[in-house]
């Protein structure tokens, strides 16, 4: 091979010279890398590459090697004073290394990025500071120091309720106290606190919500005994056993009278209805109320009572009497009831007017002239009764009509209604005031009119040194 035949075969083998670069005309293969020499700067840029791929774990890489960039390369042709530098030697490749496949050169920046699939460091923890630490251990003092002292403040209230709730009461004698129904336990704690029956209104509600009884207690009025405590009050409103209080209603009033009586209680609440119940429909009795009852109650129970007592006795009555239903038989047993303030002479009284309506007789009773001129009001008591009052045409006179008033004149009692029901079994027809209280009895005219001369000659008398005496029948 001649010199100029080697010197072009030379010059086929290496990379033609322009201006100083080195131009590639191919891309050499992983061969030719691994059997190329490396330029000191090349082997600066691996050699830490390499050595930071050998420390991280292994991972999967690329396939292929990127092939390291050309760069000018100094002309050395036949120049034997110029000596190639010697580069460092690259490590070879373990076999792990290999296993795991080619190595992937990278920049510096890429090579601290994490790989993918790799969970992120977890951030430190930063350290309090000393003052920091101590500020919060001052707070949980305070805290639990507060904590501490609001038991103990919540122990010794609750201590103190009780002893004063348990504790005598300020009543100095014993009392009576009212509930009115409705009543709220504040209402109520207030007014025992007015009126001097307990200390502190507060500990009484309280103990009533604490021990349950805030709903148990009852309306009415209670006998409060001295010293009683709080506790002891609220049991007593708790067991319900009110005082209890009565309206006597006597034999012979009117309707209008009976709610005059009503009316004037200030134990009782409330208006009386605004129409008047019949008469004769409210009975004569005594009627016991809590105070409180309201007034149209007690109407109400008065008519009740009445109603039933005359179911009663009517049922009982005896056959054959002049009195067709019950308005009758009760109007009957009204007049009976104002002739007479004797209970045992009212059969006696009623056989008369039973005998006198069976003989067609009118009645001729005092009351049912004043009910006529006086109605329900009643007759003054000094006002005497004239003869011309006896005369006057009303339809309650049983001295003008015949038979029975159209309604009772007043409202009779049991004794009134029975002695009607069941009349003594006589033939008298006439009676006049004994000037004791009570009357004689006569069968005839002529008997009547002695007995009516002995009664004159008693009122004579009395006039001359006493009151007068009831008018004769």
């Amino acid at each position: 091979m001649t010199s100029d035949q080697s010197s072009e075969k030379k010059s086929a083998d290496q990379p033609a010279v322009t201006d100083g670069a080195v131009q590639n005309n191919a891309s050499p293969s992983p061969a030719e890398n691994a059997s190329k020499p490396v330029t000191s700067d090349e082997a600066a840029i691996v050699a830490p590459v390499s050595q930071e791929i050998a420390e991280a774990p292994a991972a999967p890489v690329a396939a292929a090697v990127s092939a390291p960039e050309a760069k000018p390369a100094v002309d050395t042709v036949n120049t034997p004073a110029q000596s190639e530098p010697e580069v460092a030697a690259v490590p070879a490749q373990s076999a792990a290394e290999a296993a795991t496949g080619p190595i992937v050169l990278k920049s510096a920046s890429e090579a601290l990025r994490p790989e993918p699939g790799t969970p992120p460091p977890l951030p430190k923890k930063r350290k309090r500071s000393r003052h920091a630490r101590s500020q919060i251990v001052v707070f949980a003092n305070f805290m639990l120091s507060l904590l501490v002292f609001m038991v103990i403040g919540v122990g010794a209230l609750f201590y103190f309720g009780k002893v004063q709730f348990t504790s005598e009461g300020p009543l100095t004698q014993d009392s009576t106290f009212f509930v009115k129904r409705g009543s709220g336990i504040v209402e109520i704690s207030d007014q025992l606190e007015r009126a001097d029956l307990i200390t502190d209104a507060r500990v009484f509600r309280y103990g009533a919500r604490m021990s349950g009884m805030e709903k148990s207690m009852k309306a009415g009025e209670y006998a409060i005994p001295a010293r009683a405590s709080m506790r002891d009050i609220m049991n007593i409103f708790a067991e319900g056993k009110s005082l209890m209080h009565q309206v006597t209603i006597p034999e012979g009033l009117t309707v209008q009278q009976i709610f005059d009586r009503i009316s004037n209680s200030d134990l009782l609440t409330g208006d009386l209805p605004k129409e008047l119940p019949p008469e004769g429909s409210l009975i004569a009795d005594t009627l016991s109320f809590t105070r409180g009852t309201t007034r149209e109650e007690v109407v109400t129970r008065l008519k009740t009572a009445q109603a039933k007592l005359v179911d009663e006795v009517w049922a009982k009555r005896r056959d054959g009497l002049p009195v067709k239903d019950k308005n009758e038989f009760v109007t009957l047993a009204s007049i009976v009831e104002k002739e007479t303030g004797v209970a045992s002479e009212r059969p006696h009284v009623a056989s008369v007017f039973v005998n006198r309506l069976n003989t067609g007789m009118r009645l001729q009773s005092d009351p049912t002239i004043i009910y006529g001129i006086f109605g329900g009001r009643g007759k003054p008591s000094d006002r005497p009764i004239y003869k011309s009052d006896i005369e006057k045409e009303t339809p309650y006179n049983t001295y003008v009509i015949k038979g029975l008033p159209p309604t009772p004149i007043a409202n009779p009692g049991r004794d009134a209604l029975e002695a009607v029901a069941n009349p003594l079994d006589t033939q008298d027809l006439y009676f006049v005031a004994d000037g004791t209280g009570g009357h004689i009895f006569a069968a005839t005219l002529k008997d009547h009119n002695d007995n009516v001369r002995k009664w004159r000659e008693i009122e004579r008398q009395r006039k001359e040194g006493a009151t007068g005496a009831p008018a004769a029948q």
